[in-house]
């Protein structure tokens, strides 16, 4: 069949004008949320109706964001999920990514069944367990700087420690590190090297891709955490952003402030996304390679 440029061309803008309506049903809300914290509630409702709503006009200022803090303590709010999600991220990718090179790489009896548990665990709502949790970590002791102490509730560990190890990222890394070719690790044992030095100078300098998937679906969980959160903390101090969101819906709701809150939080996650969205795409395009 010969080959035909003008279809050719007529079916890649097709496909990239299909892409690009795609793209615009994702980033609408954003456009919305954006514009509408700029206005002040009766334009924002009147908008609505209108493209308008996605479009910086009429009255604009800061008012809402200058509302907002004072509405709520929005700072620490930040800083204590970008604290919370940070910690979790890393601890994560650090034990399951041993968890996963022990299910890869070595042979131990049990390590199949053991392996289909973890992933069965994917299928389990965390709302099942959430109750008993809860009863489990208020009653755990913790040796602090000033003692031991009962019961982890009003603490950043209670929010970090259940969310360390999770199915999803021990299955992502066990897919990942059995792709990579075993002439590396078996030349690398053949040289003298433990099963730790292949760990950290052979497996984990390949594995950018997917440490960056990992790292940013676990850090898109920890921050948007709101059910465990709401009920295992109880002071300001150590509450995230997405429980703050509560405090714009007491008594009025003044739109313009929730839209200004919703944009200020949604900053950390876009960030850290632009940080590691080369390795995310590397790490998707690697995979459909070898699907």
């Amino acid at each position: 069949m010969a080959f035909d440029p003008d279809n050719y061309g007529l079916r890649l803008f097709v496909r990239y004008l299909v892409l690009c309506l795609i793209a615009l049903i994702f980033v609408f809300p954003l456009v919305f949320m954006t514009n509408s914290s700029f206005k002040p509630d009766s334009q924002l409702l009147a908008d609505t109706s209108s493209l308008r709503a996605f479009l910086p006009v009429g009255d604009i200022s800061l008012n809402n964001y200058f509302g907002a803090f004072r509405r709520a303590p929005v700072g620490l709010f930040v800083l204590n999920s970008v604290l919370v999600t940070g910690v979790t991220v890393l601890l994560s990718l650090l034990i399951c990514s041993l968890a996963a090179f022990s299910f890869a790489f070595l042979r131990w009896k049990g390590r199949d069944v053991l392996l289909s548990i973890v992933i069965a665990t994917l299928i389990i709502p965390f709302e099942t367990i959430a109750i008993p949790l809860l009863l489990l970590v208020s009653k755990l002791p913790w040796i602090g700087l000033d003692g031991l102490h009962w019961g982890w509730l009003n603490t950043y560990r209670v929010q970090i420690i259940p969310w360390i190890a999770d199915g999803l990222t021990i299955f992502l890394f066990v897919q990942y590190f059995k792709g990579l070719p075993g002439e590396l690790i078996e030349a690398s044992r053949v040289e003298g090297a433990n099963w730790w030095q292949v760990y950290y100078r052979v497996v984990m300098p390949l594995s950018g891709p997917v440490l960056a998937t990992a790292a940013i679906l676990k850090f898109l969980v920890m921050y948007n955490q709101y059910l465990w959160p709401l009920i295992v903390v109880q002071q300001e101090g150590y509450r995230p952003v997405m429980v703050g969101l509560g405090y714009f819906f007491q008594l009025n709701v003044a739109w313009g402030e929730v839209m200004a809150y919703l944009t200020l939080i949604t900053v950390p996650v876009l960030v850290f996304y632009l940080l590691l969205q080369r390795a995310f795409i590397a790490s998707i395009a690697s995979t459909g390679v070898k699907g």
